[in-house]
């Protein structure tokens, strides 16, 4: 019996399962072997790389149109922002794929795949542009020398290859590495609220690597090269997402609808039942079913999802309380998407007209040395590698003091004071702009 009770106890220790987690088996994945920061270093690797990709694509894009394709740049501007405006609205698909077929884990690799192939496009486009333009230069003939189309529509056919595959791996990368940590642990929740921290300081490295390294290529060496530059290190990336296979923890599958069909049928119901009154039976419900999650006195409207068509609860299976609750949750997101929206217009013109106005500047800083105006933007990197280490080390632990939160403030919080200081920063630059 000694020697049962003495080999019990390590293995309860070993095998503490974290809820709603299993391994790469499909077992519950036991908290020592699996997740955590080792197995949260392989996804930030590879969304270094996707993000060192797509500013090496975005940040001197416009550059690029308005040189060897031969753009106005008001028409380029606008390529641009349609680009990038595609590809800020795709992970919205990626997300809906990855939560009811294919999974975090296997979205990112097919993303990763597209995204290597959309590069290789790139770069084969380039090197025939490149060419194109140097037979161009070599004759007389003025209408020789415009770009031909089916090389303007190649380079555009990969680059809206490129946002296909940022919008499947902007939405999976990120939350596949907060996977990684089990909020309902003390210690792992601490660790989780960090790791939002130095996702967000090693991704702005790697977009300021691309900013200073692949800008400087294009501008200086090849375009060709610097986008199979790109190509090579996306590639390399995803064969080290790949060595993490059997150290992650992933979502365990539940046998229900996916959530966009889930809070979709929650305000089809609602409008269909707006006439009929809820009985006291679903007061009861709410109290039995929330406990100890109090019910959201907001959006009392989509408590009708609860009722059948004639006005009745009973032997009603189409909305449950929380598909009600998350459908509120999500009306309740409108107003921050309203305002970061106002947020995105304004850094949009970081990559375009602030590009072309850093064109006109004296940007020599030595004989042969001039900064490519595209890496002006590399300020915006610098101030977020700065701050992110004083403000994981140094406010979060006085505010963690202050107000007894894991994560020192809110999420909201940090929203709120990133619009506050974004609204300060365009007011300075106007009354600067006025004084000169």
């Amino acid at each position: 019996m000694a020697i049962v009770s003495n080999t019990e106890t390590p293995l309860l220790e070993d095998t503490t399962t974290v809820n709603g987690s299993v391994d790469y088996k499909g077992c519950p994945a036991r908290r020592s072997s699996f997740g955590g920061w080792r197995s949260a270093s392989f996804i930030i690797a590879v969304e270094v790389a996707e993000r060192f990709a797509y500013f090496g694509i975005s940040s001197n894009l416009i550059t690029y149109l308005t040189g060897p394709l031969a753009q106005s740049t008001a028409t380029a501007a606008e390529n641009v922002n349609a680009w990038s405006g595609t590809a800020m609205l795709l992970p919205l698909l990626g997300a809906f794929l990855a939560d009811a077929y294919l999974g975090r884990y296997r979205t990112i690799i097919i993303s990763s795949l597209i995204y290597i192939l959309g590069l290789g496009l790139l770069t084969l486009s380039a090197m025939l542009t490149s060419l194109s333009n140097s037979d161009c230069q070599n004759t007389n003939n003025i209408t020789s020398c415009s770009t031909p189309q089916v090389l303007v529509f190649s380079f555009i056919f990969s680059l809206y290859l490129v946002a296909i595959a940022q919008g499947g791996h902007k939405p999976c990368v990120q939350a596949f590495g907060a996977d990684q940590f089990d909020g309902n642990d003390p210690k792992e929740s601490i660790a989780k609220s960090s790791f939002f921290n130095w996702w967000y300081f090693t991704l702005s490295t790697g977009v300021l690597l691309s900013l200073l390294i692949v800008v400087y290529i294009q501008d200086n060496l090849s375009w060709a090269l610097a986008f199979g530059i790109l190509c090579t290190i996306m590639l390399v990336a995803l064969l080290v997402f790949l060595l993490g296979t059997k150290t992650y923890r992933y979502t365990a599958k539940v046998n229900e609808e996916n959530p966009f069909t889930r809070i979709g049928q929650v305000f089809v119901i609602a409008v269909n039942n707006r006439h009929n009154a809820p009985p006291a039976t679903v007061a009861e419900v709410e109290v039995l079913q929330t406990l100890p999650q109090q019910s959201s006195e907001q959006f009392k409207f989509l408590n009708k999802a609860l009722l059948a068509r004639d006005g009745s609860s009973e032997d009603w299976k189409g909305c449950s309380f929380n598909d009600v609750e998350e459908a509120k949750a999500l009306l309740r997101l409108i107003p921050i998407w309203t305002t970061c929206l106002v947020y995105a217009i304004v850094f949009a013109q970081a990559s375009t007209f602030f590009t072309k106005q850093g064109a006109t500047m004296d940007r020599k800083l030595a004989a042969g040395l001039t900064i490519p105006a595209a890496s002006l933007q590399f300020f915006i990197g610098v101030s977020i590698i700065v701050f992110i280490p004083l403000y994981d080390r140094v406010f979060v632990p006085i505010a963690r003091t202050l107000t007894q939160k894991p994560a020192g403030i809110t999420m909201l919080q940090r929203i709120g004071t990133g619009m506050f200081l974004s609204a300060f920063s365009m007011w300075w630059r106007w009354s600067r702009q006025l004084v000169r």
